[in-house]
């Protein structure tokens, strides 16, 4: 079986696998890095979104030996002890009510700002309507978004 040198939050780990495992099993069943949801599989909900060489990535469409040499970043890698600005904000706007989607929603908006510190309205909608939310608390999000955007450019 193949072996895989990956960079995840950081850390450097060896992974024995097939090469056309999908980055979101390697994480969650070979790291335990269980931040990272599953949704649907086939790239429509974003539940899955990790950060890859600064670019917010569905981890379901990403097999292990396509991560090779790159940086990957997980809801468990945005800071060590939530003090990310959008973790802050997430938690002070209250976004979560279920909370299944918001490691990929947080993943999503943490990319977007990384980026763009000041980013339009136009281009948050457009980012963030990638990222379903089954609880519908999408107005949360977005307060959150602005939130943190405060706290980035302050």
């Amino acid at each position: 079986m193949p072996v895989f040198k990956l960079n995840v939050n950081n850390k450097e780990y060896t992974v024995e696998t097939e090469s056309d495992m999908p980055l979101l099993w390697v994480l969650r069943d070979l790291l335990d890095l269980t931040g990272t949801k599953y949704g649907c599989g086939v790239a429509s909900c974003g539940a899955c979104t990790v950060i890859m060489d600064g670019n917010a990535v569905y981890a379901c469409q990403r097999t292990v030996s396509t991560c090779v040499n790159k940086k990957i970043i997980t809801i468990e890698g945005l800071s060590e002890d939530g003090s990310h600005p959008v973790q802050k904000a997430w938690q002070k706007a209250g976004v979560p009510q279920c909370g299944y989607c918001q490691p990929g929603q947080m993943m999503a908006a943490a990319a977007l700002l990384g980026k763009n510190k000041k980013p339009s309205e136009e281009l948050i909608n457009e980012t963030m309507s990638e990222n379903l939310c089954r609880c519908g608390t999408y107005h949360r999000i977005k307060e959150a978004i602005h939130m943190a955007i405060e706290e980035i450019n302050k």
